[in-house]
């Protein structure tokens, strides 16, 4: 793709796409368009990101194998106590997950964080409960597919970008329909906290899905009501409630998330995601994928899939297991093995927790395995570090003067009932790439060099 990237780059002009005047015009335009993460503008970037028909291939192969075994670890867990005993969930969290939602599929969006390499899609979590971003990245696809550069760099190269409300709007009345439901269309409820960063996405979905004849309202989980029959708001009854607000608030406020939580018991409304994404959702599921202990669920194929794409991972504890083929100490590998490794919170976002081995000192990672170590069994993982990617990004800085800047890319496929749907992009300067700490987004747009 360098030779895409560097005719992109040759296309914006110094008088033009790299003026003050440019960058002022196109930075109200997003703000308009509610592309913004709690104020911050979420591209600062004037490129998109550019991927081949290969690379999609391989990784809508790759993601759907993962996204896949993640049901069937639901699946499994559902029937295996102590499986989900290994993933670490409080007890808080089975007594959702053993809620019958009333239908199979546990997530229906979901989204993998991932490295995009030349042989391989190096995954660092998987998002199975509430993946953001949607609207973010069709909005910023549409403003860059309506740019002048974009018009010209299509006289060389064929472009298509990825139509993601239509994806999960697909994704979730399939899921409501798989549930039993009936309304045509239904009415769907977005509900999460008032004042998270991402309630303009919200209202973002609302708008498009609103547009595409779903009648639509984003809602407080504290505006819900549930009279034993029906879950509304504002007097309005809803089909379908499709859930952003996270288990661990679900959890962490019960009052406040009662006629949720009481109308998915009833199952007077479908879920989506259902509480028993929260099984993938957990960052042991690595573990899970990883560890010989339970390769029986999994074919010999899939098996192969784990060990090109997934890092090795563990859940940190004072035990035998294996690592690099033999029978090892965990504690004392993790000690010996600081530079090629990670420790992260089981179940936290945004890099939250994360202590990167090679970016600390001995005495610092001694103290993570030790308070890790004597944490409740399920609190931390430990994984291996994974190849990163980097590029050059023409960077907007103040006063709108644009710089090209070195960028780690995280690259992160969203999967719609395990189906590719399209991507969420992230760039940092730093070895975190999220929005939450700091990082910004780009699109993804697949390219071809016209014939």
């Amino acid at each position: 793709m360098q030779g895409a990237i560097d005719y992109w780059h040759s296309l914006l002009r110094t008088d033009v796409e790299l003026s003050a005047p440019f960058w002022d015009a196109l930075a109200t335009r997003m703000r308009d368009e509610h592309l913004t993460f709690g104020g911050r503008l979420n591209c600062p970037f004037l490129r998109p990101m550019f991927l081949s028909p290969d690379e999609l291939h391989r990784v809508r192969v790759v993601a759907e194998v993962v996204a896949r075994v993640g049901e069937r670890v639901v699946a499994a867990a559902m029937e295996d106590r102590a499986l989900l005993g290994e993933l670490g969930l409080s007890d808080a969290e089975r007594a959702l997950v053993d809620l019958d939602p009333g239908y199979a599929t546990a997530s229906t969006a979901s989204r993998l964080d991932s490295f995009l390499l030349p042989h391989a899609l190096a995954f660092a979590e998987y998002n199975a409960e509430s993946p953001a971003g949607l609207t973010y990245t069709e909005g910023l696809s549409e403003v860059f597919d309506s740019l002048e550069a974009m018009a010209r760099f299509r006289e060389r190269y064929r472009t298509e970008h990825f139509r993601l409300t239509s994806g999960i709007l697909e994704a979730l009345i399939a899921s409501y329909r798989e549930w039993g439901g009936t309304a045509s269309p239904p009415t769907i409820c977005i509900t999460d906290w008032r004042e998270v960063p991402t309630w303009a996405e919200f209202k973002n979905i609302e708008a498009r899905f609103e547009r595409m004849g779903v009648p639509t309202m984003v809602v407080d989980p504290r505006e819900l009501e549930f009279d034993g029959r029906r879950l509304a708001a504002a007097g309005r009854t809803i089909d379908l409630v499709y859930r952003r607000v996270l288990i661990n608030d679900i959890v962490a406020r019960p009052a406040e998330c009662a006629a949720l939580v009481d109308a998915y018991r009833a199952r007077a409304v479908c879920v989506a995601n259902t509480f028993r994404c929260k099984i993938p959702h957990k960052k042991a599921f690595f573990a899970v994928l990883t560890d010989p202990r339970h390769e029986a669920l999994f074919s010999a194929e899939e098996r192969e899939v784990f060990s090109k794409h997934v890092p090795w991972t563990r859940v940190v504890a004072d035990e035998r297991t294996t690592a690099d083929g033999l029978e090892v100490d965990l504690v004392e590998y993790m000690r010996h093995a600081k530079d090629s490794l990670v420790i992260k919170p089981n179940d936290e976002y945004g890099g939250t927790g994360v202590i990167l081995g090679w970016e600390v000192d001995e005495a610092e990672w001694e103290r993570a395995i030790e308070h890790a170590v004597v944490a409740p069994r399920g609190t931390w993982i430990t994984q291996r570090r994974i190849e990163v990617r980097r590029e050059t990004f023409p960077f907007v800085e103040q006063a709108g003067h644009v710089v090209l800047r070195d960028m780690l890319v995280d690259f992160a496929p969203y999967l719609f009932r395990g189906k590719l749907g399209g991507f969420l992009t992230r760039l940092s300067g730093s070895g975190l790439a999220n929005v939450t700490s700091g990082g910004g987004q780009v699109p993804a747009f697949v390219v071809e060099e016209r014939r």
